[in-house]
């Protein structure tokens, strides 16, 4: 269809909605003070808003920059902006030009897996025009033919072009692409993040006539205030709670995702301020408001702001199974605020059926007694069934597959015709996947049919989880199950991984540490850990003739009891294997006991008050975590983060908390003990070059049971403590720590980066004393660092610091310093934490001051590498080499790393590891890199560790 004006002051043509764009404009024109409101905190004032006909004349603006760059209708753009008022302008921009949008999300911390997801976009929507920001394109991986557009650039554009004709005019007169009811109005990625994503295709007559039953099912008005929290990649967000209420003229409010999870208590509190009447959540966000009703009963009786729910009509909650108890519970907690009683509706909707299409309205009146909450009916045009195998629909009360049928169902998958007749059934219905049944018109879903985890709204499909796991040691292939429970009772899904173990019968430890890496696999990849781990024989895996496993089969037997003993061993072996129970005493332990128990998802009885929260499961994410939950239930504030690495047990950390919650007194230890589990010889680890050990806690977790691991750490972070003077003070003084822990060899030592240099000059230290050093390792680090550390002003290494703490990006990184040399020292600090996110600044506990110190004392670090120069040899190296900073891996290989070989008398080994030179422990990387560094500790440490274990086995007295 070609391009047409439509005038702003025709109401008529606005009125005809027959595309997605009339929207915009009808909204523009019959509501103009209503608009969009994104909040950034619970106050009024923590927000910027934009009505209606702004948001339109600058999408306006931004189409015109867009046709600059040669778009035509029917084009592909991927939207990859995380601003949400940037997102909505060039998303507009591109429906009033005829484009097809389709949101993206980048695949954190694995350059690989995003280059494959890019790769994959770039192909199936046919060399799209991706739209990001200039931050985000720094940090783009390769990708041939990918063609992008910074969103800076074409704002500059935009500026430019509305500068040189009259604004008015452009207002009375929008060029705005005519749209057909069929033509392709949005493309939707489906989960798929290894690289295999489908596109779902909408067109403007699927989203109008969504948009129609929606509003007819919800009654929403002009009237109306409506909230949102989920990111826009989503569908719910985009069309439920972007469109709906611009479809209807009401004033919408979105605050980012961060702002709930961080605190869910807000989620109440904006629509308190902003008297919101309608909004949508995911179930699983109940749960959190639930266990915070009383801190804000006491918050107000305490005199804090009163919550006032009256306005709020109802809350949209999907997403996953509603538990009826949970619904229950949080219905009745708030009505003291004014909560309706019916304000709760369970809905079903998915991408495919433009989000919400199903919605009970009747909650909880109709499912008294029930363990799950009915979806209630459909929206208008929306026909429904379940049906047997062969698509037969069943009769009412009988469980088969949901299908569906209606103007906002999608036609199917762009460019996967495969996927597409997979979807629907012969005669047309589209099959949803999901199990369920009807009873009085109403739907009930009781199951999946596809292998997949709803956890807190999330889906996560069983064999991504499982690939990941099948490349862990003692994994045996093939035989690893990703599947649901719930528990009864529970606010979501809990994850259960089955995995048969390739360790000897009786290797209890083996078997521990087995189950330690899958749980932290799990966290890092996921954010989530799993409710159960069973390690179970081969012949427990039932499998179709074509070696498919049988998830489901697996979970009813879970269910059914079928599992109860190997639960039971699972935890006996951890108990023992954590040293036995120590019940905790006094109330500080008994509250400590209560906050681990919490995080781990499980039963405060089963905490022992002397084993490590490392050992218990916990991440470096969760340290963080825990910090929060010590200042919420204890009122101790800005706990330490290096008091939990060296008091990690419930014990351990009260005591601290009766000293004030500091560092332990007395002399500087640069000694932190990650692990301290296993016979075998420890592992020394020397800090990077911002002098913190924190990057070291998630490869620690994969030793539990193996080896000791232990970091050192800089010094100059605890109060009082001068940083090292000379690159010789900090040898000798990490040499005579280590001789204090393990008084002889043989040892193994290693360093990260600026660490590296530093492993090799203790080791030569150790070997000059005559002990026996059998492993020295270096993370990607070539032994001449003077060059690198004299490019490194206060500033470039400030910059790098924020980087390793992920203040800022790549990019900024690189082209902050030459903007922020020329100002005074605070002011450049001052400008790094501004441009900072708040939540991550909060997490680490970071501000000015505290910055600066840390920044200082990088900065001494820096100045004592300018004056290093490697002499001398040691017997060995093993030299782990990533992505360097720059240049290319075959470079930085031959020219810089393997001059290790002027400073050994032995042939060195060059280990390949995935990811970059910041990234090669973080948590996409980690489960493969832990591998890798055991396998080289066990080669070159196999006579001295098996001597250590038999002295460690030997009776008393033979030893």
């Amino acid at each position: 269809m070609a391009s047409q004006p439509l005038k702003n002051s025709a109401p008529e043509e606005c009125q005809d909605l027959r595309s997605v764009a009339r929207l915009l404009l009808r909204a523009a024109h019959d509501h103009p003070d209503a608009g969009v409101r994104y909040v950034s905190g619970q106050a009024a004032e923590d927000s910027q808003r934009q009505t209606y006909p702004e948001l339109l004349e600058s999408a306006l603006e931004f189409l015109a920059a867009l046709r600059d760059r040669g778009l035509r209708p029917c084009d592909k753009v991927a939207l990859l902006l995380d601003g949400q008022s940037e997102f909505l302008t060039v998303f507009w921009a591109c429906v009033l030009g005829g484009f097809v949008p389709c949101p993206m999300v980048p695949v954190p911390g694995d350059p690989a897996r995003w280059a494959t997801q890019l790769a994959h976009v770039n192909q199936l929507l046919e060399r799209p025009l991706l739209v990001t920001t200039e931050a985000m394109r720094a940090e783009l991986p390769e990708v041939p033919g990918l063609a992008v557009a910074a969103v800076e650039e074409l704002r500059d554009v935009a500026a430019s072009s509305g500068a040189a004709s009259s604004g008015a005019a452009r207002r009375q007169q929008p060029e705005v692409h005519s749209a057909a009811p069929e033509d392709l109005a949005l493309l939707v990625l489906t989960s798929g993040s290894t690289g295999n994503s489908k596109a779902v295709m909408l067109t403007h007559g699927n989203i109008l006539a969504s948009m129609a039953g929606k509003a007819d099912k919800q009654r929403l008005t002009a009237a109306d205030t409506t909230f949102n929290w989920i990111s826009y990649d989503h569908v719910a967000a985009l069309l439920e709670a972007h469109m709906l209420p611009l479809y209807v003229g009401a004033e919408q409010l979105h605050a980012e995702a961060s702002v709930i999870l961080e605190e869910p208590l807000r989620f109440l509190r904006i629509i308190s301020r902003h008297q919101v009447t309608m909004s949508f959540t995911p179930n699983f966000l109940l749960g959190p408001l639930n266990s915070s009703a009383g801190e804000i009963a006491e918050e107000i009786s305490a005199g804090g702001e009163r919550l006032d729910l009256s306005a709020l009509r109802h809350i949209v909650s999907g997403g996953e199974a509603n538990v009826v108890a949970t619904g229950e519970a949080f219905l009745e907690n708030y009505a003291p605020y004014g909560l309706r009683e019916t304000a709760l509706w369970p809905a079903f909707g998915m991408t495919e059926t433009c989000a919400g299409s199903i919605y009970n309205r009747e909650f909880p009146a109709t499912d008294a007694g029930q363990e799950f909450a009915n979806l209630g009916t459909p929206v208008k045009a929306l026909r429904i069934r379940v049906a047997d195998d062969d698509n037969r629909a069943l009769p009412p009360g009988e469980v088969g597959e949901l299908q569906l049928s209606g103007p906002m169902i999608t036609s199917g998958y762009y460019n996967d015709e495969e996927a597409t007749q997979e979807a629907f059934t012969p005669d047309g219905w589209f099959r949803s996947g999901d199990l369920g049944r009807i009873d009085d018109g109403r739907l009930t879903l009781v199951g999946r049919s596809k292998d997949s985890v709803i956890v807190n709204g999330v889906n996560y499909f069983s064999h991504e989880i499982e690939a990941a796991l099948e490349q862990l040691d003692d994994v045996a292939a093939g035989y690893v199950a990703a599947f649901p429970t719930r528990r009864p009772g529970s606010d979501t899904e809990q994850l259960v991984i089955a995995v048969s173990p390739g360790v000897a019968d009786g290797d209890e430890p083996g078997l521990y540490r087995l189950i330690s890496a899958v749980r932290s696999t799990v966290v890092m990849h996921w954010g989530f850990r799993p409710s159960l781990i069973l390690p179970l024989p081969e012949d427990a895996f039932p499998k179709t003739s074509l070696g498919k496993t049988l998830r489901r089969r697996m979970r009813i037997r879970l269910e059914s009891g079928g599992f109860d003993d190997v639960i039971a061993y699972v935890a006996e072996l951890t108990t023992r294997q954590l040293g036995g129970h120590t019940p905790p005493r006094g109330e500080t332990e008994r509250e400590l006991a209560e906050i681990y128990a919490e995080m781990f998802d499980t039963d405060p009885e089963r905490i022992s008050a002397t084993a490590s929260f490392f050992d218990l499961g916990g991440t470096s994410l969760d340290i963080l975590r825990l910090r929060r939950h010590v200042t919420r239930r204890l009122g101790v504030a800005d706990l330490p983060i290096i008091t939990v690495l060296t008091a990690p047990s419930v014990r351990q950390l009260a005591a601290r908390l009766a000293d004030g919650g500091s560092p332990a007194s007395g002399a500087y230890d640069p000694i932190v003990p990650l692990q301290t589990g296993g016979e075998k010889t420890p592992l020394f680890c020397v800090h990077p070059g911002v002098g913190e050990v924190l990057v070291f806690v998630n490869l620690a977790k994969y030793f539990v049971g193996d080896r000791p691991f232990y970091a050192l750490r800089a010094r100059g972070f605890n109060e009082g403590e001068k940083p090292f003077g000379s690159f010789e003070e900090m040898v000798a003084c990490y040499v005579e720590a280590i001789r204090a822990r393990q008084p002889h060899g043989p040892y193994a030592i290693a360093g990260y980066s600026y660490g590296g240099a530093v492993a090799f000059e203790i080791a030569k230290a150790l070997e000059a004393a005559g002990e026996r050093v059998d492993f020295v390792g270096s993370f990607n680090l070539p032994p001449h660092i003077t060059y690198r550390m004299e490019e490194l002003d206060f500033v470039d290494t400030a910059a790098n610091l924020a980087f390793f703490l992920d203040l800022i990006n790549k990019k900024q990184s690189i082209d902050l310093p030459d903007e922020l040399r020329p100002l005074p020292k605070e002011e450049q600090l001052a400008h790094l934490l501004r441009i900072a996110p708040r939540n991550r600044l909060a997490e680490l506990d970071l501000d000015l001051a505290k910055f600066s110190a840390w920044a200082e004392l990088a900065n001494g670090l820096t100045y004592l590498g300018r004056s290093y120069h490697p002499t001398g040899t040691t017997r060995s190296m093993t030299v782990f080499y990533a992505i360097p900073l720059r240049g290319t891996k075959e470079d930085w290989l031959e020219n810089e790393l393997r001059r290790w070989d002027e400073h050994t008398t032995e042939p060195n080994r060059y280990i390949d590891v995935p990811g970059e030179h910041y990234t090669l422990m973080g948590p996409q990387h980690v489960a493969a890199l832990q591998a890798i560094v055991r396998k080289e500790l066990d080669r070159a440490l196999g006579d001295a560790d098996r001597s250590r274990t038999d002295q460690a086995q030997a009776p008393r007295g033979q030893a």
